[in-house]
């Protein structure tokens, strides 16, 4: 949200961070659209569905990843590309790196990144009018991932992105098989996040239904007890890993990267 693929104080950066850690790796970062400005609107007003569906396509058709690949999403991006996993198994996403990503969605929208105010003013004001709106549903990226915890059953029933990934609509059972074909399911909490809300959203916890204060970890929740996405399975595997950053939402040191995420990538 409110960054591009190919930004070179963001996205290139994490590009050429993994080049110079891993000689010869071939990195692709994915741009949403036709040009970088379509890339940074497209993180706020493309519907999530069609952005996986162009992704999938995308990973499909390059020959570089036909035997498999390794998945790094920042923010939101960690859950589209959850998305991804789930949906479009080929090529076989190997491990799946998330940084920040709101895994049981958010339930705030306290700061807008990028430099963007308009689009972000926009977001908030359309948020305000109702998420759970159809046409609102359809075209803004935030409202795909907005779980209301006083309001489960309308989450369930309107959310045309999040409660399906998540199997709270009906079970897929492809869903869970794909994911769990993952060798590692990586999840980055940012202990001193600002953004998310709630952070813990980050590693799959979020409030407990009915209210908006007390919180549920994965482990607590009934994804995780009836094994909806394989992730108490994976979980018992040693599959999930649950790091934490000491720092604000997506502010990590390179030495961080290298120590806890490079070897998950060689």
């Amino acid at each position: 949200m409110g960054d591009s693929c190919c930004n070179p104080l963001s996205m290139g950066s994490i590009k050429s961070l993994v080049e110079k850690n891993i000689p010869g790796v071939y990195v692709r970062s994915l741009m949403i659209g036709n040009n970088v400005i379509e890339d940074t609107e497209n993180g706020f007003l493309m519907n999530v569905n069609d952005q996986v569906e162009q992704v999938c396509a995308k990973l499909a058709k390059d020959p570089k990843l036909q035997n498999g690949y390794n998945a790094m999403g920042f923010s939101q991006g960690g859950q589209f590309l959850r998305a991804v996993a789930q949906r479009c198994p080929t090529p076989p996403m190997l491990n799946l790196i998330s940084f920040g990503g709101q895994h049981q969605g958010v339930y705030g929208f306290p700061h807008c990144p990028g430099d963007n105010s308009t689009l972000c003013n926009y977001v908030r004001e359309l948020l305000n009018i109702g998420a759970y709106v159809s046409w609102i549903q359809d075209h803004l990226v935030q409202a795909e991932y907005w779980h209301d915890p006083m309001n489960e059953k309308e989450y369930r029933d309107k959310s045309i992105f999040l409660a399906d990934i998540n199997q709270e609509k009906t079970k897929n059972p492809t869903y869970k098989e794909n994911l769990m074909k993952l060798k590692n399911f990586v999840m980055v909490m940012f202990a001193k996040d600002t953004m998310v809300d709630p952070k813990e959203s980050e590693w799959f916890g979020f409030y407990k239904p009915g209210q908006g204060k007390e919180l549920m970890t994965l482990q607590e929740s009934l994804l995780y007890k009836e094994d909806w996405l394989g992730l108490q399975v994976m979980d018992k595997a040693g599959k999930l890993h649950f790091l934490s950053a000491d720092g604000d939402h997506l502010r990590f040191t390179n030495e961080f990267f290298i120590k806890n995420i490079i070897p998950f990538l060689k």
